[in-house]
């Protein structure tokens, strides 16, 4: 199957300000690339790429006072097949884990692990350790809190929504990160496309996702927002949390005045499906 998707954010600046964006496909994902995702700035600036530390796509931009708008439009293939589940994925102790996944077991920004770790092991000490013990710490996180645009707020952290109940992707994500953590289960932040395909439309605007990976033996999704394997994800950034994966970080003031995002299954013909 082929998914169209992109963005188009506005934003005002006060004052020339310089920026680090992060809205490019991760590069896991570039070989599917029908045509290029690329970062596009009007009124035109210049760019400099890089790969961050955890191997994420940026751009540090320059952005002049008054308007700009950032965008992109692209096709990408994608297998069709939803989120694999795998029963066996083992645990691994600590001491056999791949030393590049150690930092996925610390506290991090908005995923304090030391407030967690009691409550953690008195919910799930005795679960099965590996894939039954995420789902575990999924299911709890998807019937603790409640979903709601509403209730988005760029600083509040795991123990935050925890405490508030209620949050948007990001909260989820967070929360069941901290738990899997505590549980010593390596759990890393991802962010990207999630289109509403092969599920009943939902009547909100499109946006970024988040979701979450976990090391058993190697990554796999989870997602305890939906919590439920679902179709057509298209990653754009991993990291510790949201501080390591902000798809636009200014160093000044800046006022954010529209925002679309786009992902559509392209049916049969190249049109767009509805």
């Amino acid at each position: 199957m082929e998914i169209r998707a992109g963005y188009e954010i506005s934003c005002d600046c006060a004052q020339p300000t310089p920026m680090i964006t992060m809205l490019n496909v991760h590069p896991s994902r570039e070989k599917d690339l029908v045509n290029p995702d690329l970062l596009r700035l009007d009124p035109p600036i210049p760019t400099n790429r890089y790969a961050d530390g955890f191997g994420n796509i940026c751009h540090v931009i320059h952005a002049p006072k008054g308007h700009l708008i950032l965008s992109s439009d692209f096709v990408i293939r994608d297998s069709g097949k939803p989120d694999e589940v795998a029963q066996d994925a083992e645990q691994y102790a600590l001491e056999k884990l791949p030393v590049e996944t150690l930092v996925y077991l610390l506290g991090s920004r908005y995923c304090e692990t030391d407030l967690f770790t009691n409550l953690a092991w008195a919910k799930f000490g005795n679960v099965r350790k590996g894939w039954t013990l995420v789902q575990a710490i999924c299911d709890y996180v998807y019937d603790h809190l409640t979903f709601g645009y509403e209730y988005a707020n760029p600083t509040k952290t795991a123990w935050q929504a925890y405490a508030e109940r209620r949050g948007v992707c990001r909260d989820f994500a967070h929360l069941a990160i901290t738990l899997c953590r505590c549980m010593n289960v390596p759990a890393r932040y991802c962010t990207g496309y999630l289109g509403d395909i092969n599920v009943p439309p939902e009547p909100d605007p499109m946006d970024f996702s988040a979701w979450f990976e976990v090391y058993l033996g190697r990554w796999y999704t989870f997602d305890a927002r939906h919590n439920t394997p679902r179709v057509g994800r298209i990653l754009m950034a991993r990291g510790r949390d949201a501080t390591d994966v902000a798809i636009v970080t200014s160093f000044g003031p800046c006022r954010l005045t529209s925002f679309k995002v786009v992902t559509d299954e392209v049916a049969l013909g190249g049109q767009t499906a509805t």
